[in-house]
C-alpha cells in the first residue's frame, strides 16, 4: 500500500498498523463510513500534503531519487480516487487488507488538500508527462462530479459515494464557513489549470470573487488544521488569478490567515513545552477497545482517550507553522524561526506515532525554500 494512515499503536516492526480495518470492517462500514478515528480516517489529506512537501523539496535540493518517492506516493491517491469506480469521489483512504474496500463518505478536507497536493506535484518538474495525464484525469473527474452534485438543489453537497447526501455537513462545498469557501472555487480553478477547459474555466470565476469575500473572516478559534487548509485554497486561486484587484485581495486574506497561524503557533509551541518525552511518545489505540464512544449524527465515533491531544499538538505545530511560510515572500520573525528549529530538533522521530510529522517535515522545506531557516 502506499496510502498513509493517521497514528502508529505499536512501535514493533510488522505491527505498526495493526489496528486498521479489516477488509469485511469497511465493507461493513464499521464504526462508521468516515472511517472516524480507525486510522483511514486522513489518507488522502495526508497523501496530498506529502506531494507538496516532496515538491518543495525537489525544488530546494533538485533531488532525483524523489521522484520514485512521488510516485509511490501518487499512486496512493491515484487508488483512493479510482479503486471504488465513483468518478470524482476521492475516498479518505483503501484498506491495506484488500486494497479495495473504502469508507463511503469522504469530506471537502479531503478534497482541499488532495486537489492542492496532485496540483503541486502536476507543476512540479518531479512529474512526468504520463503522470499528468493521469493528473488531468482525476482532477477533471472531480469537477464534473462537483458540477453534476454540488448544486443549489442538493445544498452544494458533492455527497458519499452512494450517492447519498452526508449526514454531517462536511461534504457541503458552498453556504460555508470563512476558512472553508474558497475550496470550491480551487478545485475549478486546478481543473482549468491543468485541462484548459473553458467549462471550468466559466465556474472558477462564477465562484472566486464571492469566495474571496466571504474568506475575509475567519473565526478567530479556527484550529491550524483548517487554517492550513484555507492557505492552500487560496495559494492555489493566487498563483492562477488573473485580475490584479483580486490578486491582491487573496494576498490580503493569505496574510491574515498567516498572522493567525502566527498566533496559534506560539500557543501550541507553550502547550508542547509542558510535555514530558513519554507523553509524546505515547501510542495510539486499538479503537475497538476504547472506553467511551460518541454518537455523531448517528456514526459511532470511538475516542481515544488521553492520545488524542498527543497527536493534535504534533499536528498543529507542523500545520500552525506552514501557514505563514506559504504567503508571497514571506520573512519570518525570530520567534517563528526559534519555535520551528525547537520543534524538529525536539521531536523523538523515532518514537512519535502521530501523522503530524508530515507537517514538520513540510514547515521545515517550505523554510528552507523561502530561506526562512
Amino acid at each position: 500500500m502506499q496510502t498513509f494512515a493517521d497514528y502508529l499503536s505499536s512501535y514493533e516492526p510488522g505491527k505498526e498498523l495493526a489496528h486498521l480495518p479489516t477488509a469485511d470492517e469497511v465493507k461493513r462500514q464499521y464504526p462508521n463510513p468516515c472511517g472516524y478515528s480507525t486510522g483511514m480516517e486522513d489518507g488522502m489529506i495526508l497523501g496530498g500534503a506529502m506531494l507538496s512537501v516532496l515538491a518543495d523539496r525537489f525544488a530546494v535540493t533538485n533531488d532525483a531519487s524523489l521522484r520514485a518517492d512521488a510516485q509511490k506516493v501518487f499512486a496512493g491517491l491515484k487508488l483512493c480516487a479510482t479503486v471504488h469506480g465513483v468518478p470524482g469521489f476521492l475516498a479518505r483512504n483503501v484498506c491495506p487488507e484488500d486494497q479495495t474496500s473504502v469508507y463511503i463518505n469522504s469530506s471537502r478536507d479531503q478534497y482541499t488538500h488532495g486537489v492542492h497536493g496532485l496540483w503541486k506535484y502536476y507543476r512540479s518538474p518531479l512529474s512526468d508527462e504520463p503522470t499528468r495525464a493521469e493528473i488531468r484525469d482525476i482532477l477533471t473527474a472531480v469537477a464534473e462530479r462537483m458540477i453534476e452534485f454540488a448544486t443549489p438543489e442538493n445544498d452544494f453537497d458533492f455527497c458519499r459515494a452512494d450517492g447519498q447526501r452526508c449526514p454531517l455537513g462536511i461534504c457541503r462545498m458552498w453556504n460555508v464557513q470563512p476558512h472553508e469557501a474558497a475550496r470550491l472555487p480551487m478545485i475549478f480553478a486546478a481543473a482549468w489549470d491543468v485541462t484548459q477547459d473553458e467549462t471550468y474555466y466559466r465556474q472558477w470565476r462564477h465562484y472566486v470573487a464571492d469566495a474571496i469575500q466571504q474568506s475575509a473572516a475567519p473565526d478567530k478559534n479556527t484550529p491550524a488544521y483548517a487554517l492550513l487548509q484555507m492557505q492552500c485554497s487560496l495559494e492555489l486561486l493566487h498563483s492562477l488569478e488573473i485580475d490584479e484587484t483580486l490578486k491582491k485581495e487573496i494576498e490580503d486574506r493569505m496574510r491574515h490567515v498567516s498572522d493567525m497561524a502566527e498566533q496559534r503557533s506560539s500557543h501550541i509551541a507553550d502547550r508542547l513545552s509542558h510535555k514530558t518525552a513519554e507523553e509524546m511518545q505515547m501510542l495510539g489505540p486499538d479503537w475497538r477497545h476504547v472506553d467511551r464512544w460518541i454518537n455523531q449524527n448517528e456514526y459511532a465515533n470511538p475516542q481515544w482517550g488521553k492520545y488524542r491531544e498527543v497527536w493534535h499538538l504534533t499536528r498543529e505545530a507542523g500545520e500552525s507553522a506552514m501557514v505563514p511560510l506559504m504567503v508571497n515572500h514571506p520573512a519570518t520573525s525570530p520567534d517563528q524561526k526559534r519555535r520551528l528549529q525547537n520543534l524538529i530538533l525536539t521531536t523523538d522521530y523515532s518514537r512519535n506515532s502521530s501523522c503530524g510529522i508530515i507537517y514538520h517535515q513540510g514547515a521545515y522545506w517550505k523554510a528552507r525554500l523561502t530561506n526562512n531557516l
